[in-house]
């Protein structure tokens, strides 16, 4: 779309172009002729989209706080499922795991050295000393919002304990990452030197991705990688951050018969915090909080 300085900017804020975004696009074109990634426009979200998401997190962090004053030790968690399903339909919202791609639950719980898209079952109870990632995903008006949380049940080991922390440190050093007109890959690039640091692998086969107006967009968020590489990030776009960090070997596998469980290959321990963020004029706003 070419648009002259006196038409109305692309972005819906109801501004001529001359006083919105020409000097934005500018620069994203300027940098685009130099080489660098830039991302398209339909990722880069308008006020309204931003506020539309902004409130579906909401929805999906009360979730996350209502799980964590619930959760505990014998509890199954096809009863956490049903928890997150009751409570985000009360609000006026939908599970976005909920029939996505034949998925039929309204949350994810992966479970030890399950590193994600663990299924909630009946049969699956918590038990003292499990380490377990509740991810959790919400759509409200339309908009799509994502995050997770660990918790630990009962008394684990320190290990166990360690590696958690570790993990959620993993993420911050990634938000922390984060600067409009800087690089995507700066942000794998500080996860993967906090969790190396550590000791720990990141898993390279799953990570982060652009959400709001769909459950996955572009870009996709590594949680490796080299500094100063991949694609610009600018004010307006939203992704999540989501590394998964695992105690062995990065290497994973899928459940053969359920398609979805993905494990650690050598069966050690897996953790994952998540975050959807939105890349500011000044810096990152977390959404999910």
């Amino acid at each position: 779309m070419n648009l002259s300085r006196n038409d109305l900017c692309w972005c819906g804020s109801g501004l001529k172009y001359k006083k919105c975004h020409i000097e934005f696009d500018k620069k994203l074109n300027s940098l685009e002729s130099q080489g660098f990634q830039v991302p398209q426009r339909q990722i880069i979200k308008t006020k309204e989209q931003i506020e539309g998401i902004r409130k579906s997190a909401i929805v999906n962090s009360a979730v996350l706080d209502l799980v964590a004053k619930n959760i505990k030790e014998g509890m199954s968690t096809e009863e956490i499922d049903k928890l997150v399903h009751d409570y985000t339909i009360s609000q006026g919202a939908v599970p976005a795991t909920l029939n996505f791609q034949g998925y039929t639950k309204s949350l994810c719980t992966s479970i030890n050295s399950e590193v994600c898209h663990g299924i909630p079952s009946e049969n699956v109870i918590l038990k003292n000393g499990d380490i377990v990632n509740i991810d959790v995903s919400t759509i409200l008006d339309g908009y799509f919002s994502d995050a997770s949380r660990m918790f630990i049940i009962g008394e684990t080991s320190e290990e166990a304990k360690k590696l958690v922390e570790v993990s959620r440190e993993c993420l911050y050093k990634g938000i922390e990452a984060v600067k409009p007109w800087g690089f995507l890959d700066d942000i794998g690039a500080a996860v993967q030197e906090h969790a190396e640091k550590h000791g720990y692998s990141v898993v390279k086969d799953f990570g982060g991705h652009g959400i709001g107006l769909e459950f996955h967009e572009e870009p996709f968020v590594a949680h490796y990688g080299n500094r100063g590489e991949g694609m610009i990030l600018v004010p307006g776009m939203i992704f999540t951050i989501e590394p998964m960090i695992n105690e062995g070997s990065h290497e994973i596998v899928v459940d053969s018969e359920d398609g979805w469980t993905v494990y650690t290959e050598d069966g050690s321990l897996s953790s994952q915090w998540e975050h959807t963020i939105l890349v500011t004029e000044d810096g990152v706003e977390i959404l999910s909080k």
